[in-house]
């Protein structure tokens, strides 16, 4: 079986088609098309028509590609730009009557569910209790689990772009102003999440998506040319200083750094920002640079459930004016009685008892 998915991100548009041999979707050809539709597109405001045409055109050209390769059809979904887009709807029925391809968008939580089982595959059984952190461009994902698919996630309006735009448009480079206000908008938004992820005391932690590679490859870990199965850490401390060092540079130099590509360099700093602020109130000193996310967690599932689940997820989708936004059911049924939680928001003691010079870093 050879099959394509399709992602519409806050800046680029990606095809991956893979073969799925033995229960494991290996890719046999990969394309993309950067449309930057967050530079365009300020948080709120709709998608304006000139950036809906030239969506239109990489997802036509996505689908002939993917045919091409022997694809069916691809699984195609938007993320954050799309979805928080007062004419979403508008947008998703103009690219589906122009290309055929039913475009769907993805609720924050549905994301980081499929985010997490495509790192519970890659990392394997042997890492136990689980949990990830994912820097999207609209959006920060983290979920925890100990199964398949997570017991807890959430879904912050904490994107790279996001914080870029809310924070770090007028001056470049940011005032420390700026940058202590960046801050508090992440403590005070992920602090009950963190908060839950201090309690589960994860025995692994892993950070997926374009940025957090970035920021890895910046903090010394090894070049992508190197192939996927390198280890790959990213440290806490070192992010620490990733963040003083981007801050002291305009936009246009920090894609001189290792690692910093060109279009991300303007929201490398607003990412570094959410990435240590996010490991210091969670407790985690590092985390794993995981090379599988999103894409891969929907090949996944499609090939561990069937065509009905995708099938089940365009049908929810919101093309319809009256159509509900519902949920997308993803979670399959626990065996026997969940652990029990505590109230969000009660630390753990082990974090409260971490050293202050841990702490400080």
């Amino acid at each position: 079986m050879r099959i394509s998915v399709l992602d519409v991100g806050s800046n680029t548009v990606r095809l991956v088609v893979a073969d799925a041999a033995g229960g494991v979707p290996l890719p046999v050809h990969t394309a993309k098309w950067r449309l930057r539709l967050a530079e365009q597109v300020a948080p709120g405001d709709p998608i304006p028509d000139e950036a809906v045409e030239r969506l239109v055109r990489a997802v036509a050209a996505a689908a002939r590609t993917a045919d091409r390769w022997g694809a069916a059809g691809p699984l195609a979904f938007a993320t954050a730009v799309v979805r928080a887009a007062p004419n979403r709807r508008a947008v998703l029925r103009e690219v589906r009557s122009r290309t055929g391809v039913a475009l769907c968008t993805l609720p924050g939580e549905v994301e980081a569910e499929l985010t997490f089982l495509g790192a519970r595959r890659w990392m394997g059984w042997r890492c136990g209790p689980l949990a990830l952190l994912d820097i999207g461009g609209g959006s920060f994902e983290v979920a925890f689990g100990r199964g398949r698919l997570p017991d807890f996630v959430a879904s912050l309006p904490l994107g790279a772009g996001r914080l870029t735009h809310d924070f770090f448009a007028d001056h470049d480079p940011p005032s420390p102003e700026a940058l202590r206000a960046a801050r508090r908008r992440i403590r005070h938004q992920l602090r009950d999440v963190a908060a839950r992820i201090r309690w589960e005391g994860p025995r692994t932690a892993v950070a997926t998506s374009r940025t957090f590679q970035q920021l890895g490859r910046l903090c010394g870990a090894a070049p992508g040319r190197h192939g996927p199965f390198m280890d790959r850490t990213l440290r806490r401390r070192d992010l620490r200083e990733a963040v003083s060092t981007l801050a002291a540079l305009p936009a246009a130099e920090r894609s001189r750094l290792p690692g910093i590509s060109a279009p991300r360099a303007a929201q490398s700093l607003a990412g570094a920002v959410i990435g240590h602020t996010a490991m210091k109130l969670t407790g985690l000193t590092s985390v794993t640079v995981c090379p599988w996310a999103i894409r891969e967690g929907v090949m996944l599932r499609h090939m561990e459930d069937g065509p009905a689940w995708w099938a089940e997820v365009s049908r929810l989708t919101d093309i319809e004016e009256d159509a509900p936004l519902e949920p997308v059911p993803l979670r399959i049924a626990q065996q026997g009685p969940a652990p029990a939680r505590p109230p969000v928001g009660i630390a753990s003691q082990r974090t409260a008892g971490e050293p202050a010079a841990d702490r400080a870093r």
